[in-house]
């Protein structure tokens, strides 16, 4: 029996993996481990089950305003904060078998150490362009305010939590001056400019050979990847950022906690490297501290053109990766580019949006205190609803099927069946197969023995799941894997050995036989996405548990060569249950849990009127409208005079709200106008109508705009 086996000609490769810096700031959650660290571990698995060279590096992010921040409002130093999250994510990764062969950290002095050079080297090349320009500052913070720490409406899609430098809505590139309606996330107050000087990265520069490497993978005329690896929606962001023209991006930030710029280069007192400069190279730091500690060489790793540098992060991170560390790390001149950049969408949660601010969210530390036995069926449902190509959904219910189902009903059950059945029939020992042509299903090619032609499905198998590994497409690779227990549990239910050893016992050893080579092709292809459960299925088998040093590699070069994984005359142990069911309690503790956030959410906002009716609705009229004139009225903390134009008139209306916006910031502001609202005096003023206003659970006051493009005066129903 011999197989053409595409696999065993597959030339070993040299593969750096790594997965986005999670931020020190909070715990993790399942967004966080969907998105990004359990896709990532995957693929390090997988490539080191190839017998390939893999590095897989992470560290957290521990600089930052919201950091600093914190630390205030806690009482505490920013390096506790830091060191606490760091503790916690180290503990959870651990707990999950996210198998990084190096978690470094931000903070090190080896990091500082290298951010500064790589600074110091760009700058040294004149790769910077130094100017002075007006940033926003939060007053009541007092401190600048970086991008991410500034939100407002997106002046492109009106969406109103768009960030200082990018709209996730509509993905448009923005500077913070571009929004309306500014705020700073770290008070909620309305930022100021004020000018300051920084040293800024003129991507603008690097247009051109973006756009060749991104949408043809063509570098400086040379083929450097292929394109068609990368997702439709990551190349789709990347050109929404090149069509709109790149800009010039500040790369240093006045801050108190982060990376120095280096001291010898002139006006660098007070000055720190912007987060989105000092992160990527933590994975440079990261790799460095590792190779410190094993001998290693890193320099091979980031500046050998045979390596292959793929970046597992989350939807909202794609252009910091695929544009601008790229472009940084050309400038610099020595490092190679990232290979793919297979970015995952977002995550929801039981019909609502993860949000850490709100706490609905399933955190990952909790799910492990609660459930330390459960690691892989959580992995499972992770994959098996991956946010691969577009959002997707997490739900408690969902998570109970899943693991009953295809986990407890589907592989355990063919596993412990095979087990079980080889004691009863074999002692637990791999039977002989001397007559190849028993009765086996003829699904083969008939010029050859049945078996051989069960053997070559059985290798088909495995390799589908290990195409979908090798191109990023997880979920279709776990599906491949269900498929092939299902496969499995066929070939026991057509062949009924059960029946066949009382009539045609020499009929049962070939199947078998088969069935074990099933349960070991299961043991090796289960360990990318389930660790745990792969060492329970060697365990069972009487195997070596994987080192993840080759040996799915050499289990299908053994197959394609004609022999089989497990041994006639291996013995195998007794059996033992892989996975038990999810009850019906622990899903309601988990629901409950969901509903306590929400009550308590919603215990911050005002509580909800009486309920209306349709024609009490009917009865308000809603106007589009543009203030045109705002001014406090006298003798009063919290009035706005406005005059408001309607289209067909002007009016003068009285709103307060005044402790949140000052007059000159909101004339040319579009709102919504109660327009029927019988007329009344506030402190002798005449008021003619009421601004519809949102109130944040903070007590901010937001406009409710209607979309720019809507004319004054226009009815809104």
């Amino acid at each position: 029996m011999h197989f053409k086996s595409p696999i065993a000609m597959i030339i070993p490769r040299r593969f750096l993996i790594t997965a986005a810096l999670p931020y020190a700031n909070g715990p993790l959650h399942i967004g966080h481990l969907a998105g990004c660290y359990i896709p990532a571990d995957i693929y390090a698995r997988f490539r080191r089950l190839m017998g390939e060279e893999t590095l897989f590096i992470c560290g957290s992010d521990e600089h930052g305003a919201a950091i600093t921040l914190r630390a205030k409002q806690e009482g505490q130093t920013p390096r506790a904060i830091v060191d606490k999250y760091h503790k916690m994510f180290v503990d959870s990764f651990a707990k999950l078998n996210v198998s990084f062969d190096y978690y470094h950290r931000t903070s090190a002095d080896l990091h500082h150490q290298t951010a500064g050079d790589f600074f110091k080297h760009l700058y040294n090349k004149g790769e910077f362009i130094e100017k002075t320009s007006e940033q926003y500052y939060d007053e009541s913070a007092q401190q600048f305010l970086a991008d991410r720490y500034i939100t407002g409406t997106c002046p492109k899609c009106n969406y109103d939590k768009a960030y200082g430098d990018q709209c996730e809505q509509c993905g448009s590139a923005l500077s913070p001056t571009d929004l309306i309606d500014p705020r700073s996330t770290l008070t909620g107050a309305k930022p100021v400019l004020r000018e300051t000087r920084h040293w800024y990265f003129p991507l603008n520069k690097h247009e051109d050979w973006l756009r060749d490497w991104i949408e043809q993978g063509i570098l400086e005329g040379e083929e450097h990847h292929y394109v068609d690896e990368w997702k439709n929606h990551v190349l789709g962001q990347c050109k929404s950022w090149l069509d709109s023209g790149l800009q010039p991006r500040a790369m240093t930030r006045d801050l108190d906690w982060g990376v120095d710029v280096p001291h010898d280069i002139p006006g660098s007192e007070g000055k720190k490297l912007y987060v989105w400069m000092d992160a990527p190279i933590g994975y440079i730091s990261s790799t460095k501290q590792w190779a410190k500690e094993h001998s290693g060489d890193w320099e091979q790793w980031w500046k050998d053109p045979e390596t292959r540098l793929t970046h597992f992060i989350g939807k909202d991170n794609i252009v910091f990766h695929s544009i601008i560390f790229p472009a940084l790390l050309k400038a610099h001149g020595d490092f190679i580019l990232p290979t793919h950049v297979p970015a995952n969408q977002f995550m929801n949660l039981e019909g609502d949006k993860i949000s850490t601010s709100r706490n609905w969210a399933v955190w990952a530390h909790e799910y492990l205190e609660e459930a330390p036995d459960k690691v892989d069926e959580l992995r499972f449902y992770l994959i098996k609803i991956m946010p691969e190509h577009k959002d997707s959904e997490f739900k408690w219910k969902g998570f109970q099927d899943a693991v009953n189902t295809d986990l407890v009903n589907n592989l355990a059950n063919f596993i412990n069946r095979v087990v079980v059945l080889m004691h009863k029939y074999y002692d637990g020992v791999v039977p002989e197969i001397n007559d190849l042509d028993e009765v086996f299903s003829a699904r083969g090619n008939k010029e050859i023995s049945t078996h051989e032609a069960e053997m070559l499905d059985l290798f088909d198998r495995m390799h589908e799941v290990m195409q979908g590994l090798r191109t990023y497409e997880f979920r279709s690779a776990l599906h491949a894997l269900l498929e092939l227990s299902t496969a499995g549990n066929a070939l026991l239910q057509f062949n009924e050995p059960w029946k066949q050893i009382k009539t045609q016992p020499e009929v049962v050893a070939p199947v078998m036989h088969l069935a074990v080579q099933y349960v070991a092709a299961l043991g090796l292809l289960t360990r990318p996405f389930m660790p745990d459960t792969s060492d329970r299925i060697m365990d069972l088998l009487a195997l070596p548990r994987l080192k993840e040093e080759g040996e799915l590699l050499e289990a299908t070069n053994t197959l394609a060569e004609g022999f089989y994984i497990v041994h006639e005359g291996h013995t195998i142990n007794r059996p033992k249950h892989l996975f038990t069911r999810i009850e019906d309690g622990f899903i309601e503790r988990q629901m409950k849990k969901l509903e306590e956030s929400k009550s308590a959410l919603q215990s911050t906002f005002e509580p909800m009127k009486d309920e209306i009716s349709y024609d009490d609705f009917t009865k308000m009229d809603l106007r589009a409208g543009t203030i045109l004139e705002a001014e406090k009225v006298p003798k009063t903390d919290k009035l706005i005079r406005l005059l408001i134009d309607l289209g067909f008139e002007q009016r003068q209306v009285v709103s307060g709200i005044a402790a949140d916006f000052s007059p000159a910031d909101i004339i040319g502001k579009k709102i919504t106008l109660l327009a029927n609202l019988a007329p009344r005096k506030i402190r002798g003023v005449e008021s003619k109508g009421m601004i519809l206003m949102a109130q944040n659970g903070d007590g901010h006051l937001h406009f409710v705009s209607p979309d720019p493009l809507c004319e004054d005066g226009s009815t809104i129903s």
